[in-house]
């Protein structure tokens, strides 16, 4: 146990030098590890840049102590997505495609055969959602950079997950009555206790009418808003500790 703690804490410690040595190096050079390979650490000369050399260092402190947590929440959401990449790889776009299709496929089937034509609809469109989100996602996570795949691989794979249900509960009844009101309710949360700056919630309120088409307008919007958070908090995991297989930049030393 002892052992395991002395692990951790030597890795917090190599993360938050890491981050702090990031935070000098927005202003200074050859700050990250043992610095410039022949010109060693920069240091500042004279007495007004060393002092703002040092305000800077103290200023880094707070700084790194407040992004590691969210840093650790980028190791889990790594931690946990890796599966659904790893699997989303070795299946490629036409698997993840044909599976997403095949699944969804057989719920319409039985859509068609046990439920009315509206509640058949319902699914069936909810399954071209969900086909179509997937095969985007992994489009853009395997022929793009990281840049493309926070910025469309993560969105495109929350709205898989969140946009069928209510794309099938705006069509129907029964399914939208358990959805779009607690739906509306959470809009009414986001507006009046995230979006009341400068009077958003009002303009929103103005332009938008939250019903049908405009509920999945909502949860397209959110579906994209989670997918950046998460491929952010992601892309900082993988700068601060990077897979091993990305070789993204050579082993820090422990501290």
């Amino acid at each position: 146990m002892g052992m395991l703690m002395s692990v951790i804490v030597s890795a917090i410690k190599a993360d938050l030098r890491f981050l702090h040595e990031s935070w000098m190096e927005l202003l200074f050079q050859q700050q990250r590890g043992g610095g410039h390979p022949v010109l060693g650490r920069y240091r500042p000369k004279s007495t007004p840049r060393r002092l703002f050399y040092y305000f800077w260092a103290i200023t880094g402190i707070p700084v790194s102590v407040l992004v590691y947590p969210f840093v650790v929440i980028g190791f889990l959401i790594r931690v946990t997505t890796m599966t659904f990449s790893q699997t989303a790889a070795r299946l490629g776009l036409l698997g993840v495609t044909i599976l997403v299709g095949v699944v969804w496929g057989l719920l319409a089937v039985l859509a068609f055969f046990q439920l009315e034509m509206t509640e058949f609809l319902a699914v069936f469109a909810a399954a071209v959602v969900a086909t179509v989100s997937a095969a985007a996602s992994v489009l853009a996570h395997d022929h793009g950079g990281r840049a493309t795949t926070v910025a469309f691989a993560y969105p495109f794979g929350m709205t898989a997950i969140f946009l069928p249900p209510i794309v099938a509960a705006v069509l129907w009844d029964p399914l939208g009555d358990i959805l779009l009101p607690a739906s509306n309710q959470l809009a009414i949360i986001i507006l009046d206790d995230f979006l009341f700056v400068f009077g958003l919630n009002e303009l929103i309120r103005e332009a938008f009418d939250l019903e049908g088409v405009g509920f999945i307008g909502m949860w397209l919007a959110l579906s994209f808003l989670i997918g950046w958070v998460l491929g952010t908090l992601v892309t900082l995991a993988d700068a601060v500790r990077p897979r091993e297989e990305e070789g993204q930049r050579p082993v820090r030393q422990q501290y």
